[in-house]
């Protein structure tokens, strides 16, 4: 079902519903978004959430009478004289009236309105009332632009019925108890600091355990696939990225630096320093491809509304990873890459449910860079790489990126909700502009393709997206702390302490709660930690040297300290 038409529909209606309510508000923009729609109105007095009630009930009402769409052409002078009082329809109007463009109005019910169209053919036909809702109110900048008049915003929910709403507004309630903000700082994962800046995480010693569990897997599974890992700086002079491009592409999004009479720039990418290692060295057809990992550190200046938590920060790790190769060997390298996709997110319980967008030229090809033939061949790689893979894709037209075509991958998450995460991408841009070359058979000079991969996209944005997908409960393998040892009395605490250094020197992150408090207070904290497993030591445990084990699902009983050891080594192993 396309709900865009719906959804905008009741942009409309909305409008309508507040023009009955408040006749003197002045609507201005309402489009379709993403699960709904939403429309900024300037009030002459401020309403809050307590209102959205009663404009909701009005839309109600007024819905039955919504039983067509009738759009007609008017002149500027009509759009003017209707809108006479309302300056920000006159903008709009003028800007058509200057462009030559058509200016339309649209009729539903009683209530009139500029719009292009895009309409419901018969709203009260096509929606439920209970499969619509207002959410929230939030401001908004006239046009977007902080210089104009802060205006209110309206946001609607809208689905095909009553029962898919109910089912996001529960995703909506679900995440709200996961926030990785807040999981974050109750299990001491990451801190934001005032004095260190804004968009800038710091890792906290358990969050540290995470991101760096996370990244040694991904080296782990590049490391056979013939990758090398290499190490760049965190800033370069500004000729590299004028050369690369990102000087001009990023702009004030690059972080600018000056030491002594000297000027750099924090690199806003890796991808540039890893031209320059290709460069310095001389390869031939028999070296190639050439792969390089690096988990580098980027930099880029985004606005301070713009952050959150560990999902958009100005400091970003990427997992990146270059390699250098033949136009005929694209499709083998996109392969092995998907692999490392398919076995990486099948282990973090995310590749069901995925998608892949194949992103392509469209018919204007003059505003991407390389020749047809190279396009062509690059494409028909990628196409032929999602074939033999089995991917489930959809062929993206004129969305590559100027460089070159790209697989973009998208995953659900525990509660359903999607996020655009792993990247392969073809270039031919910087090759091109680094003047980077291998001999080939012929003993020529023959210019590579770089395949741009990032498996997790950024660390920090994808913790945040694990803490939210495993709501904390981190399989053993990823979590801080993977068992606690919970002494009943101090007199068993000898014993405890034998347990514990025997566990560490076996690897496992393990801890021990040795407080004077009660077996049951002891082990609501360990679950309120998120702890996997919980070790319980009491006179029996003592006496048998054993210890009673409790997983979060079940209680596995009493095991040696070794069978513990191995029966938690092996999980973790297997990244159960």
């Amino acid at each position: 079902m396309n709900l865009e038409p719906m959804r905008h529909s009741l942009a409309h209606l909305l409008a309508a519903a507040v023009k009955e309510l408040y006749p003197d508000a002045k609507p201005t923009i309402g489009p379709a978004v993403e699960n709904g729609f939403y429309y900024d109105f300037e009030f002459s007095t401020p309403i809050s959430e307590k209102d959205l009630a009663k404009i909701e009930k009005k839309m109600k009402e007024i819905l039955p009478s919504w039983t067509s769409f009738e759009g007609r052409e008017v002149t500027a002078s009509e759009a003017k004289e209707h809108f006479k009082n309302n300056s920000y329809k006159l903008e709009l109007i003028k800007e058509l009236e200057e462009k030559g463009e058509k200016i339309t109005f649209y009729t539903s019910g009683e209530f009139t309105d500029l719009c292009r169209g895009g309409h419901s053919e018969n709203l009260s036909k096509e929606i439920s009332p209970d499969a619509f809702k207002l959410d929230r109110i939030a401001g908004a900048y006239w046009r977007g632009d902080e210089k104009n008049k802060m205006l209110t915003r309206i946001y609607g929910l809208a689905f095909e019925n009553k029962e898919a709403l109910e089912k996001y507004e529960w995703m909506m309630e679900e995440a709200k108890k996961r926030d990785h903000r807040k999981i974050g700082k109750e299990m001491k994962l990451f801190t934001i600091s005032d004095l260190v800046g804004p968009g800038l995480p710091l890792m906290q010693p358990r969050g540290m355990t995470i991101r760096q569990e996370i990244e040694n897997y991904l080296w782990d599974l590049h490391q056979s696939k013939g990758y090398q890992r290499v190490w760049t700086p965190h800033l370069a002079k500004q000729d590299l990225y004028e050369t690369s491009g990102h000087a001009s592409k990023f702009g004030d999004e690059l972080f600018r630096v000056k030491g002594g009479d000297e000027e750099f720039f924090m690199k806003p990418m890796n991808c540039p320093h890893h031209m320059q290692i290709f460069a310095d060295n001389t390869f031939s057809y028999r070296d190639m491809p050439v792969r390089y990992f690096e988990p580098g550190t980027v930099y880029r200046y985004e606005k301070a509304g713009q952050l959150a938590g560990l999902t958009r920060v100005r400091s970003i790790t990427q997992d990146d990873g270059h390699l250098f190769c033949r136009v005929d060997q694209i499709e083998q390298e996109v392969s092995t890459i998907v692999s490392i996709i398919r076995e990486f997110y099948t282990t973090m319980n995310m590749f069901d449910g995925y998608w892949v967008r194949l992103s392509v030229r469209g018919d204007d090809t003059s505003k991407y860079l390389g020749g047809d033939d190279v396009w062509e061949k690059a494409e028909a790689a990628l196409e032929s790489a999602a074939k033999a893979n089995d991917l489930n894709y959809v062929v993206g037209r004129d969305e590559a990126a100027f460089y070159g075509p790209k697989l973009d991958f998208m995953f659900k998450d525990a509660i359903g909700r999607e996020w655009q995460l792993a990247t392969i991408q073809c270039d031919f841009n910087l090759p091109e502009r680094f003047e980077l070359s291998f001999t080939n058979e012929k003993g020529e000079k023959e210019r590579p393709v770089v395949i741009h991969r990032a498996i997790s996209g950024s660390l920090e944005r994808f913790m945040g997206v694990m803490i939210e997908h495993f709501g904390g409960h981190f399989p053993l393998w990823l979590a801080p702390v993977q068992a606690m040892i919970l002494p009943i009395s101090d007199t068993h605490l000898p014993y405890a302490e034998e347990v514990l250094k025997e566990m560490k020197e076996a690897g496992l992150r393990v801890e021990l709660d040795d407080r004077k408090e009660s077996l049951g207070k002891k082990i609501r904290a360990a679950k309120e930690e998120r702890t996997p497993y919980l070790l319980v030591i009491g006179d029996k445990e003592v006496e048998e040297k054993t210890l009673t084990i409790e997983g979060r699902e079940e209680k596995i009983g009493a095991k040696s300290i070794s069978d513990t050891i191995s029966y938690l080594k092996e999980i973790v192993a297997n990244k159960k």
